[in-house]
């Protein structure tokens, strides 16, 4: 049933509220792209500002319906003259395109393994999929690029985030990765 209301979101341009089965808390945003297994997300901050994408499992979304405060949001949103971001260039067939998509559209991409280790991220640059995994040349907290890339499977990545303010100040600060 998630993905018809997720399409029927879209369409209509509405404000969407969910849960979800892997992470505590509710997701506001603007849905807008749906996939075969996964979804593309404007999101909306609790600060109520645009931060960027999220790419997420539709088998993971509970709970989801308009956002009871959309009047709100959307008069703060327009207030601060933040303008509804357009659909990136990424692909949401499976979770390789998506990653291989995101990883060229965008300098630095999150990948989330909420079942595996909860609260926390892998920031970086996408070098390749391949084999069930996903390469990533990770960037740490303090702007620093590790010297080799780590592989991740992708059966454990629940989300994907890019283009978020987070992922800009790193990159601001670290630049691209270095090369040789």
């Amino acid at each position: 049933m998630t993905a018809p209301q997720l399409r029927s979101a879209m369409r209509a341009s509405r404000l969407v509220r969910f849960n979800r089965s892997v992470e505590a808390g509710w997701v506001n945003g603007y849905v807008l792209d749906v996939g075969p297994e996964l979804f593309l997300l404007a999101l909306v901050s609790d600060q109520i500002r645009f931060d960027g994408f999220q790419a997420l499992r539709l088998r993971d979304v509970r709970e989801l319906r308009e956002n009871p405060f959309a009047s709100f949001v959307e008069a703060a949103l327009k207030a601060r003259h933040e303008r509804r971001p357009r659909k990136p260039k990424v692909n949401l067939g499976s979770l390789r395109s998506l990653l291989l998509s995101a990883g060229r559209a965008f300098p630095l991409v999150s990948i989330h393994r909420e079942r595996v280790d909860a609260g926390t991220c892998q920031i970086g640059r996408v070098m390749g999929v391949s084999k069930g995994k996903a390469r990533i040349l990770e960037i740490g907290p303090g702007a620093v690029w590790d010297k080799k890339p780590t592989d991740y499977a992708l059966k454990q990545i629940t989300r994907v985030d890019f283009g978020g303010a987070y992922e800009d100040a790193l990159h601001l600060v670290g630049g691209d990765p270095p090369t040789g």
